[in-house]
Formats: structure tokens, C-alpha cells, sequence
């Protein structure tokens, strides 16, 4: 597959490149803007990729799921915000926004072409994220290169690196893997419902255990709309307002035929 097709092996390329350029433009809005506005923008990615699903994939989304969306964007942008007072930037704040509105749509670009190689060909997801991984691995070593080519040279590429940082190595990779596994199965709207419950969680556990979260207001607000959005999107609305919904049609539609006769 990797020599024998080099079109279909090409194509993992566009979303190796994505991800490093969307990273590059993470690290310049950062470099750019407070740490509130960055979080709060970036939660944007989630409509991007709802957007570019319909856009590419040609997926129907109601008006019930659009809400669900909308409210999850929300739920996530409120659990995101920095506790405490914000460190204002001193860059250009406006060439921070646009590098992490780039950022959103360049993560929801290639989230959304990843999903379509991974749907629409016989390869197995296993060779696809070894093809993803070696084009990432290949554009990230050359773009350290050029950032940090100098103590690459006189220490090492893996200077600092020790257990904890190879266990987080290992984390990562299994989490590609189980990524891989929703775009193909599932889809990235769904992948996006994941990653909004798996920081609560990870907020959570971090409060218990090692008690380096204190949750406010702003944390338990943002985790009910997270739920309500992860409710609305999955079961719909509830059978009551759907009941209400179609007893006010029903009354309606006797006032009009009463008021014909």
C-alpha cells in the first residue's frame, strides 16, 4: 500500500500537513492573544467541522442537532476559561484571531478528509495511521529542525525525555488509534461530543486526585450545557416538547377547518 498505490498513499499527506500547519498557528495566536480569548475562539473548530461535514461529506444536519452544536461550543468555551486573572497578550491581537481562526478551520479541514480517506477506501485503519504518522513524524522533525535545530545538534533529539514522557508518548498513540476508529465508525461531530466529555472528565479527575482544579461556577455551567448538548444531539428533543409540539399543530389545524365551516 505504501508503494504500490503512491496516489492513495499521497492522499494521507493533505491532513499531515494540516495538522502541522494548524499547530504552528496554535503556538502564534497563543503568542498573540490572552489565554481567555484563545480558549474561548478556539472551541470554534467544533462548527467547523460540522460546517465542512455537510460542505464535503454531504451530511444532514436538523435544526434539533445545529442547537446541540451551538451549545456544546458554548458548554466547552465556559470549561475552558483560564481561572483567575488572564495574562494579557502583548502581541497583535489581530494576528492572533485570524491565526486561531485558521487554526479552526484548518482542524476541522483536515478532521473532516481524514474521515473521508478513512471511509472511502479498503485500507485498514492500522496501515493508514502508520501512513499518518510517518508523513506527521517526517513534517514535524523537519519544522523542529528549523526551530530548534541548534540544541537538537549539541543534546540530542530526545534530551529530557524520561518515563513519564514516553508513557504520554504511548498515551497519545493509542489515542490515534481509537481516533482513527471514530472517524471511520462514527464520524468527527461525534469525535468533537468526545473530546468536550473527556475534559470534564479529565477536570474532574484532576480535582480528586490531584487537587490541581478548584471547579467554579463557570466549570458546572459549562458541564450541564456539555450534557445538554450531548442529550440533544444524540436522543433529540423529549417526547413531552415533541407531544406539545404536535397537539399546538393539531389545535391549529381544527381552528382552521372550524373557521372554514
Amino acid at each position: 500500500h505504501l508503494t504500490g498505490d503512491y496516489f492513495e498513499t499521497l492522499k494521507v499527506t493533505v491532513p499531515s500537513l494540516l495538522y502541522t500547519v494548524q499547530n504552528n498557528l496554535l503556538f502564534i495566536s497563543l503568542s498573540n492573544l490572552s489565554g481567555a480569548v484563545y480558549q474561548v475562539t478556539y472551541q470554534l473548530k467544533i462548527l467547523t467541522t460540522a460546517i465542512l461535514s455537510v460542505l464535503i461529506l454531504g451530511k444532514e444536519l436538523g435544526a434539533v442537532k445545529w442547537m446541540a452544536l451551538l451549545i456544546l461550543t458554548s458548554g466547552v468555551a465556559l470549561i475552558q476559561l483560564p481561572q483567575g486573572n488572564s495574562v494579557a497578550a502583548h502581541g497583535n491581537p489581530v494576528i492572533g484571531l485570524c491565526a486561531v481562526l485558521s487554526a479552526c478551520v484548518t482542524s476541522g479541514l483536515a478532521g473532516v478528509y481524514l474521515e473521508k480517506i478513512l471511509k472511502q477506501t479498503d485500507a485498514s485503519i492500522w496501515l493508514r495511521n502508520v501512513q499518518l504518522g510517518l508523513f506527521g513524524a517526517i513534517m514535524g522533525f523537519i519544522v523542529c529542525l528549523g526551530q530548534d535545530g541548534a540544541q537538537i545538534r549539541e543534546a540530542g533529539f530526545t534530551q529530557g525525555y524520561n518515563p513519564l514522557v514516553w508513557f504520554v508518548i504511548l498515551l497519545q498513540a493509542i489515542g490515534g488509534l481509537v481516533v482513527a476508529a471514530v472517524l471511520k465508525y462514527a464520524d468527527n461531530i461525534l469525535k468533537c461530543f468526545g473530546n468536550a466529555l473527556s475534559i470534564v472528565i479529565s477536570c474532574v479527575l484532576s480535582s480528586l486526585f490531584l487537587q490541581e482544579f478548584i471547579p467554579d461556577i463557570f466549570f458546572v455551567l459549562g458541564t450541564m450545557l456539555v450534557i445538554l448538548a450531548t442529550s440533544l444531539y444524540s436522543l433529540g428533543l423529549p417526547d413531552m416538547l415533541l407531544g406539545k409540539t404536535d397537539k399546538s399543530k393539531d389545535n391549529a389545524q381544527n381552528i382552521q377547518m372550524s373557521n372554514k365551516v
